[in-house]
């Protein structure tokens, strides 16, 4: 036979197993602590699991629009070295994304096919994801795909679709400098580029109030269009340089493209970042002048090769062979010489201390003396030569600007 007894305040059951507790008292306190945050997710598979590495997964699904452009494949890496899932969007041959594959374990970089026009696509290639990360962009304009077309009107497309799909964090590429009323320099009218980025800032705004939204200055790396653009030979003539006011009356402050992969991949995580505007500059300012020196000092192209810089407001040929190149070749200029490259090379880079850094989000800027040097090898004069150690002298690093 069973009685109910109590035993510390709770009921309890006795019968011929011992006592068995029927109901307790809660033993955990019913307060929400500050740290608690909901479970957003009802699917288990979402729910972050392993310790850390490619080989776990962090919670984090990812699709990628512009995976497969220059800042595309930083950005996949470091979520893929995480453990994130990435799905990576692309709109020609799958061919020219495949090289993203191994930048995750098995089955966490996925790949879908998309248009930027078409919002069934992009309603598909962000169903699963809960961030989505907005890389696309145009340094010239084309046919199909103008500035307001892709800087503008694509990007609210994909921040207006992702917040109908329940995305809770859209991060947004913008461009340092962006300005409704760019100051002409070379142009009439100033920089379009700049211009469609500031637009294209407020309709990501209208569409995702909280977008977190980076401005990148002049961002190097493999493969870049900044350090490429001036070791290419088109950028030259033959072996003269030429700079408007000799590259005097411009300040430029690039960054390397890892650490702003790193800050976006900071700004997924950190709480804090929801509806912020970072700039992603480097640690140091120099004049270009100095910096377009020091690249050919660096690729052993200085004055006893034959390098010469000089001022190219008094050539008439340099904006003719700009034209020139577009009109031969529309869809890639060769070496990345066209107008809007000219105009945007010597807009000074203003960096408002109002406004918050790469650093922080807790990343440790690449000084471009330490980073340039190999990134500049393919461009070197002689680079299949084995020069011995200590042949040549180390070039003398530019002057920073205090």
């Amino acid at each position: 036979m069973a009685s109910l007894v109590l035993f510390n305040g709770a009921k309890t059951q006795t019968g011929f197993l011992g006592i068995v507790c029927l109901s307790a008292k809660a033993n955990y306190s019913t307060d929400v602590p500050s740290w608690y945050r909901p479970i957003k997710a009802t699917n288990t598979a979402q729910f972050k699991r392993g310790p850390g590495g490619r080989s776990s997964f962090s919670g984090i699904v990812a699709t990628v629009f512009g995976c497969s452009g220059f800042m595309g494949r930083y950005v996949v890496n470091k979520l893929g070295k995480q453990g994130s899932q990435v799905i990576c969007p692309y709109r020609a041959d799958s061919a020219e994304v495949q090289h993203l594959k191994v930048m995750g374990d098995l089955g966490q970089i996925l790949f879908h096919p998309f248009y930027l026009k078409d919002e069934d696509s992009i309603r598909k290639a962000v169903k699963y994801s809960n961030v989505v990360i907005n890389l696309v962009g145009r340094d010239w304009e084309t046919k199909n795909f103008p500035f307001k077309e892709v800087h503008i009107e694509g990007a609210r497309r994909l921040a207006r679709i992702a917040r109908e799909s329940g995305v809770e964090k859209f991060i947004h590429v913008s461009a340092l400098n962006a300005d409704p009323h760019p100051k002409p320099i070379l142009y009439d009218g100033g920089s379009k580029f700049l211009q469609s980025k500031y637009y294209g800032e407020q309709a990501v705004r209208e569409e995702f109030p909280d977008a977190i939204i980076f401005r990148p200055a002049d961002v190097y790396g493999q493969e870049d269009r900044f350090l490429a653009y001036y070791g290419h030979f088109w950028r030259r003539f033959i072996r003269l340089v030429p700079l408007w006011h000799n590259g005097e009356k411009t300040i430029k402050q690039p960054v390397y493209v890892g650490d702003l992969a790193q800050g976006i991949v900071n700004a997924i995580k950190d709480p804090d970042a929801v509806g912020q505007v970072f700039q992603a500059v480097g640690p140091r300012r120099y004049l270009l002048r100095e910096l377009v020196d020091w690249f050919y000092r660096v690729m052993r192209k200085d004055e006893d090769w034959g390098y010469i810089r000089y001022d190219a407001r008094f050539d008439p040929t340099y904006k003719l062979k700009a034209a020139f190149t577009e009109a031969i070749q529309i869809s890639f200029p060769i070496g990345n010489f066209h107008r809007e490259r000219l105009e945007r090379e010597y807009v000074t880079d203003v960096v408002e201390k109002s406004v918050p850094t790469l650093e922080d989000l807790g990343v440790n800027l690449t000084f471009m003396e330490d980073q340039v040097p190999w990134e500049l090898k393919p461009h070197t004069a002689g680079m299949y030569y084995n020069a011995e150690i200590g042949e040549f002298a180390k070039p003398a690093p530019p002057k920073v600007l205090a």
